[in-house]
Formats: structure tokens, C-alpha cells, sequence
């Protein structure tokens, strides 16, 4: 395996799932969201990568924040 290949996986399998998230959110595929996010970028030379990257930091705070509590008794 190269290290592309490398890099790839790792993005893959440690990602911010803002492409999949996104996607259930909307309905659709989770490829069209990414290949949206891949135009895109080349488009705007590279700027939705800073739109990509707050999504990640939004959803991850919304996460901690609003957990689910199996019971009243878990504050």
C-alpha cells in the first residue's frame, strides 16, 4: 500500500462523518454530498475545506452537548 493510499484510509476510517451525517440529514446519498464537497472546492480554489472543517467542529460540540441519558438519575 502507498501512502496515498495510506492517507486515504485514515481520512476514511477516521473522518469527521460530515459527509454521512449531512447526507441522512438531507435524504441523499452520502457519495453525492462528498463529490459535492470535492467540485465544490475546486471551484472556490479550496474554501468549503474551512466549511468542511467548522460542519466537523459544529456536529462534534452538538454531540457533547446533547448526549443521551438513559435516565433522569444520570445528571
Amino acid at each position: 500500500m502507498n501512502w496515498i493510499d495510506k492517507i486515504r484510509y485514515f481520512f476514511e476510517r477516521y473522518g469527521f462523518d460530515v459527509s454521512s451525517r449531512l447526507a441522512d440529514r438531507l435524504g441523499i446519498r452520502t457519495v453525492n454530498v462528498r463529490l459535492f464537497f470535492v467540485y465544490i472546492s475546486f471551484v472556490t480554489l479550496g474554501a468549503t475545506f474551512g466549511l468542511y472543517l467548522t460542519l466537523a467542529f459544529l456536529l462534534k460540540l452538538k454531540d457533547m452537548i446533547r448526549t443521551k441519558r438513559t435516565s433522569v438519575f444520570d445528571l
